[in-house]
């Protein structure tokens, strides 16, 4: 399985999973411009809570595989030109460069998600991208044919895709240029064929959502599987793991009355141990008031042991509270290893 580590160090494992744009907005609405095809320097530093120099330092660190992703440097001709017929609409909601412009496409801001390493939301889209790497190499391929179709009709839709947004638009913005007779009729067939384009877009990212897991369809994976699950299950699943790893006397205390605990236990040396559990959303974050709450918690039980377990990222403030109090936070990514079978080493 592909973990996080190797997808930030690898070029060609980040590769393999570049077609799955759809998890950038399965974490946060990616902003486009007009054009409905790339976002600035500036919407993904907004994207990704990041400033505007880091994204540009991540551009020049590896300009070269983000430009064979869609990354692209407007200047000159092609610069008036794209601001003649995109940004000329909007003036008064997007930026008007004067020498040259950077665009990424979809493709390009997912590389750029497995390129940033501190940012939780870049951490997010990673954790998606590696729950559905985990599904496709687990999930039996009941009807082979039926699956190279889709591919095929999806391969097709993304080829009819490009070829209307770089040949058959700029052929239009061509004959505008050059037509004074016809302009309106052209610039009329131009929109129809950007309608078009958006259309088979919108068709795609919906057959992407449809045949995605919902709540309702059998999920698989590790992750996915506790996803599924309500607060009390997942609180009983991280019991299993405890007494799988040698804790004694675990007790699961969840409830209005836990006082901020949700399992008690022993481990296998004997520490009292205090865990506190939190079912939330792959795209949500631990903060600090929930490691704070935690923290006045263990104090109150005397815990020597404190584990923080969720099926979320935790921010940066929230892990360095966890560190100073003493408190081991069990990120989604730790979790998944966890639940696959690695032991915990506080719990050693």
């Amino acid at each position: 399985m592909i973990s996080e580590t190797a997808l930030l160090e690898s070029a060609t494992l980040r590769s393999t999973v570049l077609e799955h744009t759809d998890v950038l907005d399965r974490v946060k609405a990616l902003s486009l411009l007009p054009d409905g095809m790339h976002v600035t320097t500036a919407m993904v530093a907004a994207y990704f809570g990041v400033t505007t120099e880091a994204i540009r330092q991540l551009k020049a660190r590896h300009r070269e595989e983000l430009s064979r992703n869609g990354m692209l440097t407007l200047q000159g001709p092609e610069l008036a030109q794209f601001k003649r017929d995109i940004l000329s609409r909007y003036p008064g909601g997007y930026p008007q460069p004067r020498s040259s412009l950077t665009l990424y496409s979809r493709r390009s801001v997912l590389n750029i998600a497995m390129l940033l390493r501190d940012s939780d939301v870049a951490r997010q889209v990673r954790v998606y991208l590696l729950d559905m790497e985990y599904q496709a190499r687990t999930q039996p391929v009941d009807n082979p044919p039926a699956a190279a179709s889709a591919a095929l009709d999806a391969r097709i839709d993304e080829r009819i895709t490009h070829i209307l947004g770089r040949t058959v638009v700029p052929m239009f913005n061509a004959l505008i240029e050059a037509s004074s007779d016809h302009r309106q009729e052209l610039i009329a067939l131009r929109t129809g064929v950007q309608r078009i384009e958006k259309r088979l877009r919108q068709h795609h990212a919906r057959l992407q959502r449809l045949e995605s897991p919902r709540e309702d369809r059998p999920l698989v994976g590790v992750m996915a599987s506790m996803d599924a699950m309500n607060g009390r299950e997942f609180e009983e699943h991280v019991a299993t793991l405890l007494r799988r790893d040698g804790c004694t006397n675990v007790i699961v205390r969840g409830g209005n009355r836990d006082r901020g605990i949700d399992i008690t236990a022993l481990t296998a040396d004997g520490r009292t141990l205090a865990v506190q559990c939190k079912r939330f959303a792959p795209h949500l974050s631990i903060t600090s008031p929930e490691v704070q709450k935690f923290v006045g918690a263990k104090v109150l039980h005397s815990s020597e042991v404190a584990l923080f377990v969720a099926t979320c990222p935790f921010t940066r403030d929230a892990r360095n509270i966890a560190a100073e109090g003493g408190i081991t936070a069990v990120h989604r990514g730790l979790l998944e290893e966890w639940s696959a079978g690695a032991p915990l080493t506080v719990l050693q």
